[in-house]
């Protein structure tokens, strides 16, 4: 089969961003009025447009990069280059996003005479919301007014819609003749021999008064709170080396996608977005999914996504929004649609998973860094999400949580598998709510022993008591009206009549990571994940390909999402599945290795591998996607077993490399304030070497309690 790489999710275009700015643009730079193209400063579009003439003619560069992922710099030639005597000249456009966007224009001669040439910039603007621009569609409209301040050299674009307040100021910066005319800069460029004249473009929104002001133009820093998140990820995070290539350009690649997405909010400056070009927004459970699952990687913005959606609990009951009192926030964006109360996504609470993620990644971090500090400053935020949980988790009182919507347009699904078509009976028809799915219950149950530890250590062992008794029971519970022994697998959900949803999914890959599978049944549970019908031979699908409304190119019946690869990694780790780990991790990188700079998309389909050269991607995929980056991150911690015990001063490891994965190092690990080097090497037979440096810290090779329990049921 031939070898495929360099695939691009969106090829046609390339996209910048930092914080909560997006520049898109098409393969050579460009702004051109077509599809999402544009300019978006807090989901609205403030750049619709933009053509750029020098006497008349459009330049069409012929090199295009991005650099550091929110600057990108374009070179265009303006005259012929071969010919002499040399009239040669050259257009380069840098670009720079940060809460505002600058674009520097610089023409170079390199002819033997002077040149005079007239530069024209063409702006407009429409104010689209960044799904408007995405759809094609538009939900709300007004007019753009136009004002040219002659003073200032500044056109604003005002934007003329009730219940708005949103333009934009454009300036033009250059020690050239200027003017304005016929809705566009004009200016008249005398270059010397060999010379250069440069113009600068600087677009700020104006938003209800508030000036976003362009970054500055620099390669190294975009000036704002994201740009310095960006640097402080970039110092923080663990470096990987090995022999495999793929292994080593995946964790590059997913390093700086990660310190490429905090969204830069004051309350959590390092937390990121769940994706580009559709997610730039706060987006309760990716952000702390990809935070959690990344851990290996730092702390930081684990803790930052704590402390972000701890400041966005639900205060009030709120049918329009799905809100409730301590009920976690699921998205939170400023488009102009959102704005106008067109949707409730300015803060929408439509999720069930991310309270019981609040809980136990709360619990995760504890076990990483030993900061009961923050853990405190944390456990209001906790006792109101288990408040929740308790008041309007379980509303037929069964001892299981399920979800329903009471928003006339929010989302249906509200578990991990939120589209509307995701939960499906095993006829193919949709399940209605109320929806007790099985992953839920396995993020209650991890998140019942979690919160247990964070009330014990915070002086609270009686509330910590009753929630471990608590947790041995939803486990009992959950594997007497789940499991399903004709299937080896459990139910995807209760249905709203209390029945099994009997459809075969990747759920039980969760139930693995959360511990509550009973160890004689895990190995029945990974073979049932990894059969032929389930694994693509690029990762998990999320509905088996037998099942009647299996579609691999859905979001979410059949298709392959990365991330779970990451979570499904651990939970077979927890519970000593070898075999079945490495062939899901050699899947994941060698998906990797299909697309440019190793970078995992948001969705890939669910086509067999051993039929197709690549699986095609989800046609609205994001990329880069957080959660698939820090997948990456998850499957290195899974393949070593590693658990952190911070407040024990110690780290437990049981490393089982496969033979395509020799040997890893990984540089600056941070455990409990303990930074340290870790390098495995697999030796003859499939054993591992171990060996440390740097600060003084327990290693100790130890099998996880469940892969122990796996070992005494084998016969």
């Amino acid at each position: 089969m031939s070898r495929v790489r360099n695939l691009r999710v969106r090829p046609d275009l390339l996209y910048l961003a930092s914080g909560w700015s997006t520049l898109v643009t098409d393969v050579r730079g460009r702004i051109t009025g077509t599809g999402p193209q544009g300019f978006f400063a807090r989901n609205t579009r403030v750049l619709h447009t933009e053509r750029i003439t020098v006497d008349g003619r459009e330049p069409v560069p012929f090199s295009t990069a991005t650099v550091q992922g929110y600057a990108q710099l374009s070179y265009a030639e303006l005259g012929a280059g071969d010919e002499l005597p040399s009239r040669a000249a050259y257009l380069t456009v840098a670009r720079f996003v940060g809460a505002g966007l600058r674009t520097r224009l610089t023409v170079l001669s390199y002819a033997d005479t002077p040149l005079d040439l007239r530069l024209r910039i063409e702006l407009d603007a429409d104010f689209a919301d960044t799904g408007e621009a995405e759809r094609g569609r538009r939900v709300q409209s007004g007019t753009v007014e136009r004002r040219w301040d002659p003073a200032q050299r500044e056109l604003r674009l005002i934007y003329r819609c009730d219940g708005l307040d949103r333009a934009v100021a454009i300036r033009a910066r250059t020690d050239q003749p200027l003017r304005y005319a016929d809705d566009g800069f004009e200016v008249d460029l005398a270059l010397p021999t060999r010379g250069r004249r440069q113009v600068e473009i600087l677009v700020e929104p104006v938003f209800d008064g508030e000036r976003l002001v362009a970054p500055p133009p620099s390669f190294t820093d975009s000036g704002d709170l994201a740009g310095a998140a960006r640097a402080r990820l970039e110092r923080e995070f663990t470096q990987l080396t090995s022999t495999n290539f793929d292994v080593t350009a995946a964790w590059r690649c997913a390093m700086e996608d990660l310190a490429g997405l905090p969204l830069g909010e004051p309350s959590g400056p390092t937390a990121p977005i769940a994706g580009l070009p559709i997610y730039q927004e706060i987006f309760g459970r990716d952000t702390m999914t990809a935070s959690w699952q990344a851990m290996l990687a730092g702390p930081t913005m684990l803790a930052d996504s704590l402390r972000l959606n701890a400041a966005h609990l639900g205060r009030r009951i709120d049918d329009w929004r799905d809100e409730e009192p301590g009920k976690p926030l699921h998205e939170a964006r400023q488009g102009p649609v959102s704005a106008l109360g067109l949707d409730p996504l300015s803060h929408y609470h439509g999720d069930w998973s991310t309270a019981p993620d609040l809980l136990m990644f709360l619990g995760q971090y504890y076990a990483w860094t030993a900061d009961l500090d923050t853990v405190r400053a944390l456990l209001p935020a906790a006792r109101r999400a288990l408040d929740w949980l308790d008041r309007f988790g379980d509303q037929d009182h069964d001892g299981f949580l399920e979800y329903h919507c009471r928003s006339r347009v929010g989302v249906k699904n509200q578990g991990w598998k939120d589209s509307d078509d995701a939960v499906v009976d095993e006829h193919g028809r949709p399940v209605p709510n109320p929806i007790a799915s099985s992953e839920l219950q396995a993020y209650w149950y991890a998140a019942l022993r979690h919160a247990a530890v964070i009330f014990t250590v915070t002086g609270h062992p009686a509330t910590g008591a009753a929630l471990v008794r608590r947790a041995r029971a939803l486990r009992r519970r959950f594997h007497h009206a789940f499991w399903m022994p004709d299937r080896g697998c459990y139910a995807m959900a209760l249905g709203p009549d209390g029945r099994p949803v009997r459809s075969v999914n990747s759920n039980d890959g969760h139930l693995l990571a959360s511990g509550i599978v009973p160890a004689r049944i895990a190995p029945v549970v990974a073979d049932r994940l990894l059969a032929p019908d389930m694994f693509s031979g690029w990762g998990i699908r999320t509905l088996s390909a037998t099942h009647p409304a299996y579609n691999p190119f859905s979001y979410h019946r059949g298709s392959v999402w990365p991330v779970e690869a990451g979570t499904i990694g651990l939970g077979l780790a927890r519970y000593g599945c070898w075999d079945h780990l490495h062939r899901l991790a050699e899947g994941t990188f060698a998906a990797s290795a299909l697309f440019a700079e190793h970078r995992l998309p948001e969705v890939l389909s669910g086509l067999p591998r051993d039929t197709f050269p690549h699986p095609g991607v989800y046609p609205n995929s994001c990329s880069p996607q957080a959660w698939s980056a820090s997948a990456v991150v998850a499957l290195v911690q899974a393949l070593l077993a590693l658990r952190p015990a911070a407040p024990l001063r110690a780290v437990l490891l049981d490393p089982h490399l496969p033979p395509w994965l020799p040997d890893l190092t990984l540089e600056g690990v941070r455990v409990g304030g303990h930074t340290f080097d870790l390098t495995v090497r697999r030796r003859r037979g499939g054993r591992t070497s171990v060996r440390t440096r740097g600060d003084r810290i327990a290693v100790l090779r130890r099998p996880t309690r469940q892969a122990s329990a796996v070992r005494r049921h084998r016969p």
